[in-house]
């Protein structure tokens, strides 16, 4: 039996607008994979150590008040942690303008407003299973 994609769903910053992540927590989950969901607010610190506790193949954030500015801090995090094979991907209500800074911060996909349910799965299965054969490599050299 194979083991299903872990994916970590959460917010960090202040944002408490909660509805689209638990929306696409339940895509996720439908479509087979593990969901680690986590309330709002939480830290960088908290979201690297649940990662790494959790073993995640992806992280999924969700921002409707611009707590996207703090992914790049959130990135560096991650790649300071050992984490860096990791995909993120950021989904919500981000000005075309700021997608180019999410990506060379690291962030593999941007979904906006309209962003379908299979588009978003098989995006995040993709991703998963790319972040999976990374980390297997890394793990094999190690």
């Amino acid at each position: 039996m194979k083991t299903p994609i872990r994916v970590l769903v959460t917010k960090i910053g202040l944002d408490g607008h909660d509805r689209g992540s638990r929306v696409v927590a339940a895509y996720l989950r439908d479509a087979g994979m593990e969901v680690i969901y986590t309330p709002p607010w939480q830290s960088i610190e908290d979201v690297v150590a649940l990662a790494l506790q959790e073993d995640v193949e992806v992280i999924g954030l969700s921002s409707l008040a611009t707590d996207h500015l703090i992914v790049p801090d959130l990135m560096e995090a991650l790649r300071t942690a050992g984490l860096g094979d990791i995909a993120v991907v950021v989904g919500g209500i981000i000005p075309a303008s700021e997608h180019e800074a999410l990506r060379s911060a690291g962030v593999t996909e941007v979904f906006g407003p309209g962003s379908s349910r299979e588009e978003i799965v098989a995006s995040v299965a993709r991703l998963g299973a790319e972040a999976r054969s990374r980390k297997s490599e890394t793990e094999e050299f190690a």
